[in-house]
């Protein structure tokens, strides 16, 4: 299988699995570990683990909302600038995930190429 596809299932599946054992910052930790085994190269470090975590982020805060009727999403969406549309904010908060795993995952990738020097 390509090292990116590879990269991309086992950040979803090591953030979703910490997930259920620690906060939110758990994606950072999946998107580490996975740059540091899977290392990957050049825009595809950062791209990769964002895409994974926003994918998931998206669909969790999709189908928690959708339980309630968006009824939590619509009242923190008005207190944003997002109109009051609760697909917008889930838009956002994958995209804040996917960019807290990205920025997770650059630091992996330095990490490893630290340590492939000594």
């Amino acid at each position: 299988m390509n090292k990116t596809i590879t990269n991309f299932i086992a950040t979803l599946i090591l953030a979703v699995l910490l997930s259920f054992v620690l906060p939110w910052w758990s994606v950072m930790t999946a998107a580490l570990a996975t740059s540091l085994f899977l290392p990957l190269k050049k825009a595809a470090v950062f791209f990769v683990p964002f895409l994974a975590i926003l994918l998931f982020w998206a669909v969790y805060s999709f189908m928690l909302s959708s339980g309630n009727d968006y009824t939590l999403a619509k009242r923190i969406a008005v207190l944003l600038p997002l109109g009051g549309n609760p697909y917008v904010l889930i838009l956002v908060t994958g995209i804040v995930g996917g960019l807290a795993a990205g920025i997770a995952a650059i630091f992996g990738k330095q990490l490893s190429l630290m340590a492939s020097k000594n």
